[in-house]
C-alpha cells in the first residue's frame, strides 16, 4: 500500500520519489505500506502551505477552531476501533492499550475544543487614571510537530489539538516507526472540517526532522523522543531563537514500603514495568523495594512476571507486545549483558523471544534484575524496554534519596498507606508527576505532564499549561486620558 504526505489539503507523494517501508514488529513479512521519505523541499512546501493558511485560521475566532476540535474528537470516537487496529499493526501494543491510546485523544480534543472558550487574558489596574492595562493570549505562528512512535495518536493529539486552537497551523513530521496513524488523524481532521493548509503531515527520517526544525518559517518545535535528539533540537532552537518544548527521556522510581498494599503494589509494578513492552517515557524501570518486604515480593512479582503472555497484540489475552524494531532489540539485549557483567542478578528474563510465533518479530521476554546498585549502568539509563531494575532500600529517605539519583525526573510512584510518607514523598521526589498507590504511568488528559531534569525543558503538555507553549502574551494599554502619561514618572511616591 503506497501511503502519502498530506500537504495543503492533498494527498502527495515526495518530491524526492523515495519511499521507505513500514514493517509489523510482530511479524515482519506483513508490509502495513510505504511511505514518503521526504526532504527539506517536502517540508518546504508544507511550511509554505502553514504560512498561508496562518493568515486566515488565526482570525477564526476560537470557539470555532475548537468546534472544528470538537468534531474530530467525535470522528475519533467514530473511527476507534479502526484506529486502535491500525496502531496495534504497525506498532504492537496490545489492542486494549490501543484502544486507550485513541481514547486519550479522544479526551484530549474534548478538552481542547472546551478551551476555545477559555483562552483567558488578564485585566489589571493601571498605575495612573484612566488607563486600562489588558492581556491576551495569541496564536505563535507554525509549528512543528516532532513525535515518537509509542502513542502515535495520543501524544501527537497532546500537541495538535491544543496549537489549532490557540490559532496555529501546524507541519507534523511523525516517526517512521508510526506513519499509518499520522494519515488516519489527517483523515480525520480534514473530514472534521480543517481548512487546507492549516495541517501538514510530512513523513521521513530525522533528515526531514531536521529541516522542519531549521525551516526559518517555523515558530516553534514541540519535540517527543530520546534525550539525545531532544539536546539537539534545543541546540538548534537557540541557534535560531525558536520557541520549543521538548518531552524526552525518564528512569521512573515506584517505591514499596512495608505498610503498603502488597497486592495493589504488585499489580502497578507490572502494569507500570510492562505496559507497552516498557516502551514508555513513563514506565516503571526501577523497583525501590524495601527490604523487609523483598524476598516475599520479588517471589511473587517473578511468579507474576512469567505468567504475561507475549505475542500478537491482536491476539486476545496477549499482555505484552513485540518491541518496535531490530535496532531497539538489539539495544535491550546490550542493557540485559551489562546488567549481568555489571554483577545484577538475573531472576526473570533476560532474553530474545524466537520460536514459533516470535520467530517472524521483535519479541523480548519481561525481564527481572535484582541487586541492582546505583553504580550499573541499567540503574542510570533509560533502556525502553520490558526490563525492571530491583534496589533495596532501608527506609523512606534512603528510598526518596535514591528515586531522585537520576538525570531524569518524569514519573514517580510511591505505595503506603502512611499519608506522612506519602506527602513527604510528594514534595520530595524530583519529578514533574508522582503517583501515590498507583503506578508511574496513567496520566489524563487535563492535567500538566511533564518532567524535570534531562526529561524536559520546563514546559508541561497536557491540561491548561499546553496553551502556555502554544501562546504568546501580547500586553496592551489603553490610555484615555487624553494627555501624555508617564509610567513610573508620573506616579506620585
Amino acid at each position: 500500500m503506497q501511503l502519502l504526505n498530506y500537504i495543503a489539503g492533498q494527498w502527495v507523494p515526495s518530491r524526492s520519489g523515495r519511499t521507505f517501508r513500514n514493517l509489523n514488529p510482530a511479524d515482519t513479512r506483513d508490509c502495513v505500506g510505504e511511505f514518503p521519505l521526504s526532504s527539506a523541499e517536502d517540508v518546504a512546501l508544507a511550511v509554505e502551505a502553514a504560512a498561508e493558511a496562518y493568515r486566515s485560521w488565526r482570525l477564526v475566532p476560537a470557539p470555532q477552531r475548537g468546534e472544528i476540535v470538537r468534531r474530530a474528537g467525535q470522528l475519533l470516537r467514530e473511527r476507534k476501533e479502526e484506529l486502535a487496529r491500525a496502531m496495534v499493526r504497525e506498532m504492537g501494543k496490545p489492542l486494549v492499550e490501543a484502544r486507550g491510546d485513541v481514547q486519550e485523544a479522544i479526551d484530549t480534543a474534548d478538552y481542547a475544543a472546551s478551551e476555545g472558550r477559555r483562552l483567558f487574558g488578564y485585566t489589571t489596574p493601571s498605575e495612573l487614571p484612566n488607563k486600562v492595562n489588558l492581556s491576551f493570549r495569541m496564536p505563535v505562528g507554525v509549528c512543528g510537530i516532532i513525535t515518537a512512535w509509542n502513542f502515535p495518536i495520543a501524544v501527537p493529539s497532546w500537541k495538535i489539538f491544543p496549537a489549532l486552537v490557540s490559532g496555529n497551523t501546524v507541519v507534523w513530521k511523525p516517526s517512521e516507526d508510526a506513519p499509518l496513524c499520522a494519515n488516519l488523524l489527517a483523515q480525520i481532521l480534514q473530514e472534521a472540517g480543517l481548512p487546507p493548509g492549516v495541517f501538514n503531515v510530512v513523513h521521513g527520517d530525522a533528515e526531514a526532522g531536521e529541516a522542519l526544525v531549521r525551516h526559518p518559517g517555523v515558530r516553534l518545535i514541540a519535540f517527543t523522543g530520546s534525550t539525545a535528539v531532544g539536546r539537539r533540537i534545543a541546540t538548534l532552537c537557540g541557534e535560531l531563537n525558536k520557541k520549543c518544548s521538548l518531552e524526552m527521556g525518564g528512569k521512573n522510581p515506584l517505591i514499596v514500603l512495608p505498610d503498603a498494599d502488597l497486592d495493589l503494589a504488585l499489580q502497578g509494578v507490572l502494569w507500570g514495568a510492562f505496559g507497552t513492552s516498557g516502551q514508555r517515557c513513563t514506565a516503571t524501570s526501577r523497583l525501590l523495594l524495601h527490604r523487609d518486604i523483598a524476598e516475599h515480593f520479588l517471589e511473587r512479582l517473578c511468579a507474576a512476571t512469567q505468567q504475561l503472555r507475549v505475542g500478537n497484540g491482536l491476539e486476545e489475552g496477549v499482555n505484552v507486545g513485540p518491541i518496535i524494531n531490530a535496532r531497539q532489540l538489539e539495544r535491550i539485549e546490550h542493557y540485559v549483558e551489562l546488567g549481568r557483567r555489571q554483577g545484577a542478578r538475573l531472576l526473570v528474563g533476560g532474553h530474545r523471544l524466537t520460536e514459533g510465533e516470535y520467530a517472524h518479530g521483535y519479541f523480548f521476554a519481561p525481564t527481572i534484575f535484582a541487586d541492582v546498585t546505583p553504580e550499573m549502568t541499567i540503574f542510570r539509563e533509560e533502556i525502553f524496554g520490558p526490563v525492571l531494575s530491583v534496589t533495596l532500600v532501608d527506609s523512606l529517605e534512603h528510598a526518596i534519596a535514591l528515586a531522585n539519583d537520576s538525570d531524569y525526573g518524569l514519573s514517580s510512584s510511591i505505595y503506603t498507606r502512611d499519608i506522612v510518607a506519602a506527602f513527604r514523598a510528594i514534595r520530595d521526589l524530583e519529578a514533574g508527576i508522582t503517583y501515590v498507590n498507583a503506578p508511574t504511568i496513567g496520566a489524563e488528559a487535563h492535567m500538566p505532564f511533564g518532567g524535570v531534569k534531562a526529561t524536559g525543558n520546563g514546559h508541561r503538555e497536557g491540561g491548561w499549561t499546553v496553551f502556555d507553549i502554544f501562546t504568546e502574551w501580547k500586553t496592551v494599554y489603553i490610555d484615555y486620558s487624553g494627555r501624555l502619561q508617564r509610567a513610573q514618572i508620573d506616579v506620585e511616591q
